[in-house]
């Protein structure tokens, strides 16, 4: 964030404030939301083991990324693919 705010030209508080404001949420949580949203289409179309798909979208453990999954959607990535698979 501290990158993005420096390109442009806000303190990092300032940049959370005015994307905030535009985004309606702050930005670690639209960047988590992103995430999640890109990590479920491809756990629902792919067949990338859970460890390719967690880096693909930002997270160096797949403890952490399985962790967040959970509470975004309930369960957990491999069982979320598995149900999304058996609806198709």
């Amino acid at each position: 964030m501290a990158r993005l705010a420096a390109e442009v030209g806000l303190s990092r508080a300032a940049f959370a404030r005015r994307f905030a404001t535009l985004a309606g949420e702050p930005p670690l949580a639209y960047l988590t939301r992103w995430r999640m949203i890109t990590a479920a289409i491809l756990l629902k179309e792919g067949t990338e083991p859970l460890s390719v798909i967690a880096g693909r979208v930002g997270y160096e453990s797949e403890f952490a990324f399985a962790r967040t999954f959970s509470r975004a959607h309930g369960r957990p990535p491999g069982r979320y693919r598995a149900q999304t698979r058996l609806r198709s």
